[in-house]
């Protein structure tokens, strides 16, 4: 890597590292419990993902990639992994379940919107569930949809979807869990691009203007919030049909697969106020 280019890759790590250690200080987070993550993932990556031959990295090559020393790369591997986690996995169910909800004609009111669901029989909540998240017990997903706020349980027992798509209005795990998935996913595209951008390009555009008067932005996100939906909304229905993963599939397994999806988000700061001409305060 050139000198000008290892410049570029540390501002720009600089830059992407600001809204994340905001994120950290927030939440109490110090900078040595950062340090131990980012050793483990270098050490990781390094081990795993930079090979020879096929083969796993030894723990000196994996010193000399990193540059840590060989004990720590030593007590790093022979520490005790993370639990895994589930909430991905959680996730992913109930977003089958929400965007089937939006998309499925049986489960949609007159007016086309999701409908107001019974918890079991026909047109249920319960069918719904098992249509689309397989072998998922319908309390245990509704449980987990009325925790982060995803649906409302009426008096009479019906239950609402309270937006199109899984958006968890609380929860902090599942927003977190969408924060390390949602930006590991963008880098990983840029990054790609960076490699093989000539011959096997991945979409990444945004849309941005530096001086939009902040009594339009209302009206924009609006604009976006509908228009991006509607967009997801098409491109769902086009993943779900080709979805090797839906219960009853006996093919699945039979050919290789992969992850594939394509995330919007909508950003905005303020601008600093602008002095007055020959304001020197």
């Amino acid at each position: 890597m050139d000198l000008s280019t290892r410049h570029a890759l540390e501002a720009a790590v600089q830059r992407l590292l600001r809204p994340l250690v905001r994120l950290l200080l927030r939440h109490a987070v110090p900078f040595a419990a950062f340090e131990r993550l980012a050793k483990q993932v270098y050490v990781d990556v390094a081990m795993n993902e930079f090979s020879l031959d096929g083969k796993r990295a030894t723990q000196s090559r994996a010193s000399i990639l990193t540059g840590l020393t060989r004990k720590d790369v030593q007590r790093i591997v022979g520490e005790a992994p993370l639990p895994p986690s589930d909430t991905a996995e959680r996730h992913n169910r109930a977003t089958r379940v929400i965007t089937a909800w939006v998309r499925d004609p049986d489960f949609l009111a007159p007016d086309g919107r999701p409908d107001i669901l019974p918890l079991e029989g026909e047109g249920s909540f319960a069918l719904l569930v098992k249509r689309y998240s397989g072998d998922m017990p319908p309390r245990a997903v509704l449980d987990e949809l009325l925790r982060v706020g995803a649906v409302r349980r009426h008096d009479d027992g019906g239950i609402e979807a309270l937006a199109p798509a899984y958006v968890p209005q609380q929860g902090a795990r599942e927003k977190l869990a969408i924060l390390g998935a949602d930006v590991a996913d963008l880098i990983s595209t840029i990054a790609h691009n960076l490699e093989h951008g000539v011959e096997d390009p991945r979409f990444q555009r945004k849309v941005m203007y530096q001086s939009i008067p902040a009594d339009a932005l209302p009206a924009f996100r609006a604009q976006s919030a509908r228009e991006a939906q509607a967009l997801l909304e098409k491109l769902d229905g086009w993943l779900a049909a080709h979805d090797d993963d839906l219960p009853g599939d006996d093919a699945a397994g039979a050919r290789p697969r992969a992850r594939v999806g394509v995330g919007i988000h909508y950003f905005e700061e303020p601008l600093a106020a602008a002095r007055p001409p020959g304001d020197m305060t």
